[in-house]
C-alpha cells in the first residue's frame, strides 16, 4: 500500500486514536485522516493525534508532497485532493453530503491517482459520506475496510458503505489494527 486514508465522523475520534496507538512502529505508510470538523473553530486535533502516534502529524497544506512517516489531517472547510505528482491539493468547492471536508471527495481523488495502492477505512458516522468513495477504492483494486457496525457508535456511515458495495472487509477495531500491521507497506 502506498497510502492509508481513514475517514470518520461522529463517534470515530476514539477509534482513530486506538488505531494509531496500535500501529507497529515499522508501519510508515503515509496516512490521511478526514474528520468532519466545524469550520471557524480552533482545534487541537493534530496535538491529540500526535500524542498517540509515532507518525509526524500535521495539517495538510496546499501543494505539499506526501511523505512516508507522516499523518495528514484535512483542514476544516476544505476538501483534500491528491494530484498525479503526489502533491496534496486543498479545494473549497461546494459541500458534499453536507460536509467539507468530504470523505467521498478525498477517497475518490486518492483512489483515482493511486488505484490499487490506496487503502481506505471508513469508521463511525451519522451520514452517508464516504460510502461512494470507498466503493471506488475497492473497484480500483485498493483495499476497502468498514468498521464493524456493531462496534460503531453511529452505524449510518458503515451501513451505507456496506449497502452500496457488499465486498468491503468489515472489521472490528482490533482486526483493523491487525490488518494494517500485517500488510507489507512500502512507499
Amino acid at each position: 500500500m502506498e497510502m492509508i486514508i481513514i475517514g470518520g465522523s461522529a463517534g470515530s475520534f476514539s477509534i482513530i486514536l486506538s488505531i494509531l496507538k496500535g500501529l507497529d512502529k515499522k508501519v510508515q505508510t503515509p496516512i490521511v485522516v478526514i474528520l468532519h470538523r466545524l469550520k471557524n473553530v480552533d482545534s487541537s486535533l493534530e496535538k491529540h493525534l500526535q500524542l498517540h502516534s509515532h507518525y509526524k502529524v500535521k495539517e495538510a497544506e496546499d501543494k505539499e508532497i506526501v511523505k512516508k512517516g507522516h499523518l495528514y489531517t484535512v483542514p476544516a472547510n476544505y476538501h483534500l485532493l491528491l494530484e498525479e505528482n503526489r502533491h496534496l491539493s486543498l479545494d473549497s468547492s461546494e459541500l458534499i453530503n453536507y460536509s467539507r471536508p468530504s470523505i467521498d471527495v478525498t477517497f475518490e481523488s486518492f483512489s483515482t491517482v493511486l488505484k490499487e495502492k490506496c487503502s481506505g477505512i471508513l469508521l463511525s458516522g451519522s451520514n452517508h459520506d464516504g460510502a461512494r468513495g470507498l466503493k471506488l477504492i475497492a473497484e480500483n483494486g485498493g483495499k476497502s475496510i468498514v468498521q464493524d457496525c456493531n462496534e460503531a457508535e453511529f452505524d449510518v456511515m458503515p451501513k451505507a458503505a456496506i449497502r452500496i458495495y457488499e465486498h468491503h472487509k468489515v472489521l472490528t477495531l482490533n482486526n483493523i489494527i491487525k490488518n494494517l500491521n500485517e500488510e507489507s507497506y512500502g512507499y
